[in-house]
């Protein structure tokens, strides 16, 4: 019944407003063709630089309303030459919209049809046609070539002491695989991989595969102020590995090994300290819609010092103990002997 109410609501709107469009041509006709056109045309012109004022309002309203809710300061240089093309890319294209949209509407207003101007019937001018296809097509050749030199300074071969470390998505987490004490990664055969055993598929006939550290909780670790050269692989559909503080990003794609490194240059908790917020984290998202899940693909990267990178490298445990059959699984340590106080993990945990 509702339905059908704002249905015949619709139709009996439409029906109002041919009516009144009659009206105003009967109503023309009584008065005066012309009479009626030039008022109309004024109505009209000043309705186009009202709109125009408002729309550049609205236009710095919703920036005032939503600067606090960008990105920070980009966090490695790669990431600020981005900004900096961004930030070029606006000023160009700014000033060109608002130069075109304020002579567009001064022209609808000012030359407006009256009674004692006609149409002036303009149809070629090749002199013009140039200009005005020569100038844009230099200024986009520029910032074309500003950005493939960003795009190839973020995939070129990387620094020699740069950290390798492998991103791998699956539905629905990211997999980040670190190389041990040998500093290279082993080899890996899609056909091995097991989510009991060997989630990437780790060929074990590799000696550089027993020590490497595998993080299924999507935790890119990094050193500040020294390059990081990301492998990126997919496990089953297209993911993205989209890391928008340090305005980066590229696919993951099933069966190729794509590549990006950069050098992050603020730590984490100093980014805390510039944003004002204790609770900030560097974020790994996923750029392409990968499925039902994909809004947990969300990984974080942690910006240490190279004290607190070794640190952390050193509590972890490489990947093949205990899911490598020819690696023994470590002895579980000793009973405390008897009449001992056993200690409180909790406080020791939580006490300072």
């Amino acid at each position: 019944m509702s339905v059908f109410i704002i249905i015949t609501l619709i139709v009996l709107v439409f029906i109002i407003i041919y009516q009144i469009s009659k009206a105003n041509e009967y109503a023309a006709v009584l008065r005066g063709q012309e009479k009626v056109n030039a008022k109309t045309n004024r109505t009209i012109g000043w309705l186009l630089i009202i709109m125009f004022v408002l729309g550049l309002w609205g236009i710095w309203q919703c920036n005032e309303l939503f600067k606090n809710s960008m990105l920070p300061k980009a966090a490695c240089k790669t990431g600020e030459n981005y900004d900096s093309m961004f930030n070029v890319t606006t000023l160009v294209t700014g000033i060109v919209f608002l130069l075109t949209q304020a002579i567009l509407f001064w022209f609808c207003f000012r030359f407006q049809s009256t009674d004692k101007r006609t149409a002036f019937y303009f149809p070629h001018n090749n002199k013009l046609e140039i200009i005005w296809t020569t100038i844009p097509a230099i200024a986009m050749a520029i910032l074309v070539a500003i950005g493939l030199r960003n795009w190839y300074a973020v995939t070129s071969p990387a620094p020699a002491d740069a950290t390798i470390v492998e991103v791998v998505g699956k539905q629905f987490n990211w997999m980040i695989r670190y190389p041990g004490k040998d500093n290279e990664l082993g080899k890996r055969d899609f056909r091995k991989i097991n989510d009991a055993n060997n989630v990437l598929g780790l060929d074990w006939s590799d000696p550089h595969n027993l020590d490497d550290i595998i993080a299924q909780n999507g935790e890119l670790h990094v050193v500040v102020n020294k390059p990081v050269k990301l492998l990126i692989n997919s496990r089953d559909v297209i993911h993205d590995v989209g890391l928008p503080h340090f305005r980066l990003k590229m696919d993951a794609v099933p069966g190729i090994t794509t590549t990006l490194w950069f050098t992050p240059t603020i730590t984490t908790e100093e980014m805390k300290a510039l944003t004002h917020n204790p609770d900030f984290v560097y974020e790994i998202s996923c750029d392409q819609l990968c499925g039902k899940g994909h809004y947990s693909m969300r990984g974080t990267v942690i910006v240490q010092t190279q004290a607190e990178y070794d640190k952390w490298m050193a509590s972890q445990q490489v990947y093949s103990l205990g899911n490598n059959p020819a690696t023994p699984v470590p002895a579980a340590p000793p009973a405390p002997p008897a009449g001992s106080v056993k200690a409180d993990s909790t406080k020791a945990v939580t006490m300072k």
